[in-house]
């Protein structure tokens, strides 16, 4: 799920502005401000006519953020490795936040990660990251909108499953994949100030 550019500028803000973390937000291929990519639309038209003729869409999102992923990844440790030389930032422990193709994307960069000390990761499935997931140890919240009609139950609740994570924590509230209260950000922040600080 793209949201828009505001409510996670302001996600960011309460980061910063109550914790006193330095917070990065990177924009994925083909969103925000950056260039579109031939492939990767065609990929989404390419899905979009097969959800159409009656694929089931989870499968095709899985798959599609699993080779977003190989170029992610790599993106977002060079930018970790950016931002930690800032003398005002440094090198201490990383948290990630994502949700949707956040936590599609989140869950292989927090698996091969050593720097992330915690994630709040939801809205994803166990379809394409269940085997990686299991290589995750640090603590896990998740996020689950209990009539995600993107991703099924089964398939979110498999991947919180799949954690390796020795403290993982399950949210679930009712509503569809956009629909996640304005509180589980408070959690987040409590989540991230208990490892992080």
């Amino acid at each position: 799920m793209q949201r828009p550019l505001e409510p996670k500028l302001a996600h960011a803000r309460r980061f910063v502005a109550e914790c006193d973390f330095a917070v990065v937000t990177v924009d994925v291929p083909g969103h925000g401000d950056r260039p579109k990519d031939e492939e990767y639309d065609r990929i989404a038209t390419e899905n979009q006519a097969r959800v159409a003729a009656g694929e089931a869409l989870a499968p095709l999102i899985a798959g599609f953020q699993a080779l977003v992923a190989r170029q992610t990844v790599p993106e977002w440790r060079a930018v970790l490795d950016a931002v930690q030389r800032l003398g005002h930032v440094g090198a201490g422990p990383v948290g990630y936040w994502g949700v949707s193709l956040g936590c599609g994307l989140g869950v292989p960069f927090v698996a091969a990660e050593p720097r992330v000390r915690a994630a709040v990761l939801g809205l994803g499935g166990a379809l394409a990251s269940a085997e990686v997931a299991a290589r995750i140890t640090v603590p896990v919240e998740f996020l689950v909108q209990w009539d995600d009609e993107r991703v099924p139950r089964e398939q979110s609740l498999a991947l919180f499953d799949a954690f390796a994570s020795a403290e993982k924590t399950l949210h679930v509230n009712p509503g569809e994949h956009g629909d996640i209260p304005e509180f589980e950000l408070d959690s987040a922040l409590r989540f991230f100030s208990r490892h992080l600080v």
